[in-house]
Order: structure tokens, then C-alpha cells, then sequence
């Protein structure tokens, strides 16, 4: 069907191909947040939780940030907040096991992980992004802790997207999921499973 759309609208490729995603986007974002729930109930898998919402939404901290003082970060504001609460409850409604949840130490990832309320926080560098990718000792210990998961339940990392993305190689949204299956695979020491959207 694809094809035979392309040949009859050579002249008008892009409104064709645009009209064919908008028809297969949703579906397969919905298939991809149903299978990804589905992993968390079974347990065994990663949840990489991207903190909530955190304006300006990119980059890191004003100049002179500090770690010991979160008013000198980038935090939640009231949705990112919200979101982690609901993310919680999403993950309680579902049924999910959690075993373990540790956060990178910025404040925003540490609210997060608190306000979902599924377990008591730890905190953890290998969730912060090394700063210099060529000696990559934060992304090497994340592999590490993502491959070696067996559960029973679900290992909850909340950290943020540019120590995501070099294990699943895309950015997050904040408040997303991201669900790996540990073991051989691709360079993350997991698989990819799916991704949960943020909650609304």
C-alpha cells in the first residue's frame, strides 16, 4: 500500500508519506508503551526514568550551581512535579515490583525519585553524564549496573537525558520511561523493550 501511494503521488511525496505517519505513529507508540508496561509487571528489567519536568527543559544548571544547595539548580516546577507523583501512582496501578530506585544526586532527579513514592532513594554518580566522553567511568559503571540486573522486581534509575542517550542512542523526553531488558545485546548491556510516555 505504501508503495503504490509513493508511485501514484511522485510529485507529491512529502503530504503522502506525512498522511501514512500520522495513521502508524499513534498505534505504534501505544504498542511500544504496552509492552514496556508489560516488562515492568514480569520484573527483571531497568525503568531509565528521565526526571520531571525542570525548566527551561534543556541544558544543565545556572552558572555557580552548587550540589548541596537546590536552590542554586534547575528543579521541578508544579507539572514535573505532578508527573512524578503520577508516574508512582502509573507504576503502583500497573502492579510494577519495585526493588531498587537510585537517582542521580541533582535535585531534580532526587525529587523525582521521592515524589513516585515506590521504594527508598539512593543516590549514585554513574546517573550523572561523565564530563569527558572520552574516558566514559560514569556510562561504564551505569552498563555495568543495567547488565547485571536479574530482579526479581524493577531497578528504577532516575537520571538524566544526556546519560541516557549513550546507552539507547535518542534524548528522552522529561518524565519519560525508557525499559530495558538486561542481558547481551546492543551497547547499553540491555535491550530495548519500549518507552512510556510522560504523564499528562
Amino acid at each position: 500500500m505504501i508503495e503504490s501511494c509513493i508511485l501514484r503521488q511522485f510529485g507529491r511525496l512529502a503530504p503522502c508519506v506525512l498522511a501514512i505517519s500520522l495513521v502508524i505513529t499513534p498505534s505504534l507508540a501505544a504498542e511500544d508503551s504496552r509492552e514496556a508496561w508489560a516488562a515492568l509487571v514480569k520484573g527483571g528489567h531497568v525503568a531509565l526514568i528521565r526526571h520531571g519536568n525542570a525548566p527551561p527543559g534543556h541544558g544543565g544548571d545556572p552558572p555557580g550551581f552548587r550540589l548541596d544547595d537546590c536552590k542554586t539548580q534547575r528543579n521541578l516546577d508544579d507539572l514535573g512535579r505532578e508527573q512524578a507523583r503520577a508516574l508512582g501512582e502509573a507504576f503502583r496501578s500497573h502492579g510494577v515490583r519495585v526493588d531498587r530506585i537510585l537517582s542521580s544526586p541533582w535535585c531534580r532527579c532526587v525529587d523525582t525519585a521521592r515524589l513516585m513514592a515506590v521504594g527508598p532513594v539512593e543516590s549514585s554518580w554513574a546517573l550523572v553524564p561523565d564530563r569527558e566522553p572520552s574516558a566514559p567511568v560514569r556510562l561504564l559503571e551505569l552498563r555495568e549496573m543495567v547488565s547485571a540486573w536479574r530482579g526479581p522486581g524493577t531497578l528504577v534509575l532516575v537520571t538524566h537525558a544526556l546519560t541516557v542517550r549513550p546507552l539507547v542512542g535518542f534524548l528522552p523526553n522529561q518524565g519519560e520511561t525508557v525499559v530495558l531488558k538486561p542481558g547481551p545485546g546492543s551497547g547499553a548491556g540491555a535491550d530495548l523493550v519500549g518507552r512510556i510516555a510522560p504523564p499528562r
